[in-house]
């Protein structure tokens, strides 16, 4: 059975919730170790309610209020693997949620283990919230990803490359192929490989070699046929070229990994030597920047340096190939300064991260079903009218979701109308990533160049977008755009845009509000929203905060947006609060959010108290998520589900019953603490009350998914829904496609 929310005010709130099957895959309980899930109850409304923990080296003498955000990262990206494990999952889309897995997996280590190795390192004496200290959250870490990690590979290799194979797509072993075929890659490997392969000894003439960060290689033991010495060599896999090759002339897509290639051609690497035997590794480095900006002068310079830097980071994990002779991988442990707990052993293929490609094969009967994203209906009915699109904004607000609207009729034509606008006097807008062409930034340089006003807050901190916002922002100053790079040690994550018009004898502000990026090509995958307004207030509201980005002003006061880390972690809690006031008062009280994650503990820590007074929770969180739903005495009232699906859920938004006179926000920023406290951030109110109505729609439609949707359980586990007996199968984004596209009903 799903909870199906019929209205936004709860008639009864202790309906039952319903049945839930296990999902295909055991999902995490990133706490059993540490708790026994009893609750010693104080006061129906007390906040001191004490969780009872096992005696564990590993946790601290006080209540576990939150669960480890590190583990609820892992959780998530178990969800992310289980729609590749599930059948429903149309066969290459499954390819590519294993893709997904892997490489949100690298980004995982590259980051967040390779900041708590560092901490720990350092010595530094950390205690998580969850009670952990860097230790004991480093074996965590490990002990979850070890069966995870398995899990996939064995599931790759046993269930999803058979049945790949069954329908065409065929990723072979070298040893599997013709004699015909081997042939063909000796050709191969002679004209494509050789030349760019550089065979490295190891021994006291030839240091280890410089591994680079993601890197596939191959270790390879070598006898000399005249000495009989043994010797260990590495050649590296070259990333230039596609990781698995295709075999011509075959009617299906027939494939042999690149490692496989070279391997079996390594006796034209090492003449005269007898080849023993192989074995593939792969090394992730930790990719964190450490600027430190009071002592740069030039952020740009400083920025370079780091990212020269970073190719030379620890390593913070070696994935390898689980045959590997021991003396073989003690070597490389001691070589790469790393320990026995930072290998993962690999049964199977390594970096499967690669699959991404296989995932795009023209097989469209083993793929989703091509979305393309629909006009607004604002602007497909003034198609024929020659509105301007300032002119349709000044007829009312209105709220585009995409992928399932166009960015490029809306977003795009928004920025591109005001660069060919001989009215448009100014143009100022932050940039926090974009595309590598961006149809964006090429706007905003034809506005400089028809002599518009043009400031551009581009951040050039945007993790693993540092070097491409670099190259942009250096074009964007070539053709006299004003660009600035954010503040001292504050990210501008914040999505906006204003447009400052002549019309008559008046200027007129127009703005565009959104919680993505202004990025064309994620905007086709990204479940995001955005808001069109030429309100005097925001406009007002979005010239301060850009004389904030760009100058040396010191506001503070802003008549409507939230902005972080001025006021938005204050204006939260007082929302948060007055819905608390609203319940002891007897007038209605909800709360709805959705966002990407959701770690703050000052925000949990209101939402528990708003809890046990009876004020309803309904949270949407995609990703991590540190609070605890479900417990007795704590979260009664607190309902968590996380959407994964074919589109990235990203868009945040806020709902507050107010007593019947409903708020709702939306905005680029996550309960997080570095959203509030360490970036600019913006989340607008939306006042408008068709407006109120469509994102209460979209909650109200998320919240009745039983295809993409999982419920957090107290002990951490998240259970898949499933339709009861009788009830009809309800994706949520396919209900938000076929709103638009009938067909996709």
């Amino acid at each position: 059975m799903t909870r199906v929310k019929k209205d936004l005010i709860p008639k009864n709130a202790n309906a039952p919730e319903g049945d839930v099957i296990e999902p295909a895959i055991e999902l995490l309980d990133p706490s059993e170790e540490n708790l026994e899930n009893t609750v010693e109850v104080v006061s129906p409304v007390s906040t001191e309610v004490v969780l009872t923990e096992k005696k564990s080296k590993k946790v601290s003498e006080k209540p576990v209020y939150l669960f480890n955000r590190e583990l609820s990262w892992i959780a998530f990206n178990k969800r992310v693997l289980s729609e590749g494990i599930d059948s429903r999952t149309p066969l290459l889309e499954r390819a590519k949620f294993f893709a997904i897995f892997s490489t949100n997996l690298d980004e995982f280590f590259m980051v967040r283990v390779a900041r708590v190795k560092k901490k720990f390192a350092e010595q530094m004496d950390v205690i998580t919230d969850d009670g952990l200290n860097l230790e004991a959250q480093l074996q965590a870490i490990r002990e979850a990803l070890v069966p995870l990690i398995s899990m996939q590979h064995e599931f790759f290799e046993n269930v999803l490359r058979p049945e790949l194979h069954r329908h065409g797509v065929k990723l072979l072993d070298y040893k599997d192929i013709d004699k015909k075929h081997q042939r063909y890659l000796k050709t191969y490997f002679q004209e494509k490989l050789f030349p760019v392969l550089t065979p490295l000894a190891v021994d006291p003439a030839h240091p280890f070699p410089y591994i680079s960060n993601l890197s596939l290689n191959l270790v390879v033991i070598v006898r000399d046929r005249e000495t009989g010495e043994k010797n260990f060599a590495r050649v590296k896999v070259p990333n230039v070229l596609p990781r698995f090759v295709k075999i011509p002339e075959t009617d299906d897509h027939t494939f042999v990994p690149l490692e496989q290639v070279i391997a079996h051609n390594l006796e034209s690497l090492f003449l005269g030597m007898e080849i023993l035997s192989y074995y593939p590794f792969r090394i992730t480095r930790d990719a964190e920047l450490d600027i430190e900006e009071e002592e740069a002068d030039d952020l740009i310079s400083a920025l370079q340096e780091e990212l020269r830097k970073q190719k030379f980071g620890p390593v913070v994990r070696m994935e390898i190939a689980d045959d590997i002779p021991p003396e073989i991988r003690k070597e490389l442990i001691s070589q790469l300064g790393i320990t026995e707990a930072d290998v993962y052993d690999i049964p199977g293929l390594i970096g499967l991260g690669a699959l991404m490609a296989i995932a795009f094969l023209p097989l469209p009967e083993h793929q989703d079903k091509p979305w393309k994203s629909v006009t607004h209906p604002r602007l497909k009915e003034r198609e024929d009218d020659e509105k301007n699109i300032f002119e349709i904004i000044q007829e009312g607000d209105f709220l585009v979701h995409h992928p399932y609207q166009s960015f490029t009729t809306t977003v795009q034509r928004f920025i591109e109308d005001a660069a060919n606008d001989p009215n448009v006097l100014a143009i100022k807008q932050t940039l926090y990533r974009t595309s590598g062409d961006s149809p964006i930034v090429h706007a905003l340089i034809r506005a400089a160049e028809n002599g518009k006003q043009v400031a551009v807050l581009v951040e050039l901190k945007a993790r693993f977008d540092e070097a491409n916002n670099i190259l942009w922002a250096r074009k964007l100053e070539n053709a006299g755009v004003h660009v600035v790079y954010g503040l001292k040690n504050l990210k501008t994550h914040t999505k906006t845009a204003l447009v400052v018009r002549q019309e008559g004898d008046r200027l007129v502000r127009y703005v565009h509000i959104g919680t993505g990026n202004y990025n064309p090509k994620t905007a086709r995958f990204y479940s995001d929203l955005g808001i069109f307004s030429c309100c005097n207030e925001l406009g007002a509201d979005l010239t301060d905060l850009f004389n904030y980005l760009t100058g040396y002003s010191r506001q503070r006061d802003y008549r409507k947006l939230l902005v972080a880390p001025v006021n938005m972690r204050e204006k939260f809690l007082q929302l948060i609060h007055r819905e608390i006031e609203h319940q002891k008062q007897g007038y209605p009280s909800y709360i709805i959010a959705k966002m990407n994650s959701l770690v703050d503990p000052e925000i949990i820590m209101a939402l528990y108290e708003a809890s046990q007074v009876g004020v309803n929770i309904d949270l949407i969180i995609r990703g991590i998520c540190c609070i605890r739903p479900k417990v007795k005495g704590l979260s009664d009232r607190i309902r968590v589900i996380s959407v994964i699906g074919r589109f990235l859920e990203h868009s945040r938004i806020f709902y507050f019953s107010n007593g019947g006179d409903e708020q709702v926000y939306i905005g680029s920023a996550d309960w997080m603490p570095r959203n509030l406290d360490a970036r600019v951030e913006v989340i607008t109110p939306i006042e408008n009350t068709s407006l109120i109505k469509e994102l209460k729609q979209i909650l109200e439609i998320i919240l009745a998914d039983n295809r993409q949707a999982w419920d957090l359980s107290s002990d951490g586990t998240y259970t898949q829904r499933v339709p009861k007996d009788g009830e009809p199968e309800m994706s949520s984004q396919k209900h938000f496609m076929s709103q638009g596209r009938p067909e996709f009903a």
